[in-house]
C-alpha cells in the first residue's frame, strides 16, 4: 500500500471535503449512530478551506479522507488546559473505499507531527459525548480521555489529547 499524499484542500474542493463529509455521516446513521446528523456545516467548512487548516488525502491518486487542524482552540471546552499547547483536530473523515486501511490514524499521525513542527506539546481532538465506538478508536490511537464536558446546547464534549511525539505506528496494510 503507497503512502498517503497531505495536501491543504484548494479553494476548489469544497464539494470534495463536503462529500467525505457526508458519506461519513450516511455512515454513521446506517450503524445507529446520531454523530454528524445535522446539516452541513458547508460555511464552517469553507471556513477551514479559505484558512489553509483543512487537508486532503490521497492514496495513488485517489481521495481517501479529509481532516481539519487548527491553531485556535474552542474555548469551551479548551480554556482551562493551555490552549496554546497544542493544535486541535477536527472534522476526520475517511472515505468508505479506505476504510480499515489505517488513514484516519495516519491523518492523526500527520496531524502529530505537524504539531511537534509547530512546538506544540499537545494534539487534541474533542469528540461526541456518547460515541463510545470513537473514544475506543482514539484510545486506541494514543490519545487520553481527559474529561467529558456537558453543555446542553452542544453534543461533543469528550475531549482527548496525545503528546505530539506520539505515533501510531501499527498500521494494517
Amino acid at each position: 500500500m503507497s503512502e498517503l499524499r497531505i495536501r491543504p484542500a484548494g479553494s476548489g474542493e469544497l464539494d470534495r471535503v463536503e462529500g467525505l463529509w457526508l458519506e461519513a455521516s450516511r455512515w454513521l446513521a446506517s450503524k445507529g449512530i446520531d454523530q454528524w446528523q445535522y446539516p452541513p456545516r458547508r460555511r464552517r467548512m469553507a471556513e477551514a478551506v479559505r484558512a489553509g487548516d483543512c487537508h486532503l488525502a490521497f492514496r495513488d491518486g485517489r481521495l481517501v479522507g479529509t481532516v481539519t487542524v487548527q491553531r485556535q482552540a474552542d474555548l469551551e471546552w479548551w480554556a482551562d488546559d493551555d490552549p496554546e499547547s497544542a493544535l486541535y483536530v477536527h472534522d476526520l473523515a475517511v472515505s468508505r473505499a479506505a476504510a480499515g486501511q489505517s488513514v484516519g490514524a495516519q491523518l492523526l499521525d500527520w496531524a502529530g507531527r505537524l504539531a511537534a513542527r509547530s512546538e506544540k506539546p499537545w494534539l487534541r481532538l474533542e469528540a461526541w459525548k456518547t460515541n463510545s465506538v470513537l473514544h475506543r478508536y482514539y484510545l486506541n490511537q494514543g490519545f487520553e480521555l481527559l474529561r467529558i464536558v456537558d453543555l446542553p446546547h452542544r453534543n461533543s464534549g469528550a475531549l482527548f489529547q496525545r503528546p505530539t511525539g506520539t505515533a501510531v505506528t501499527r498500521y494494517h496494510s
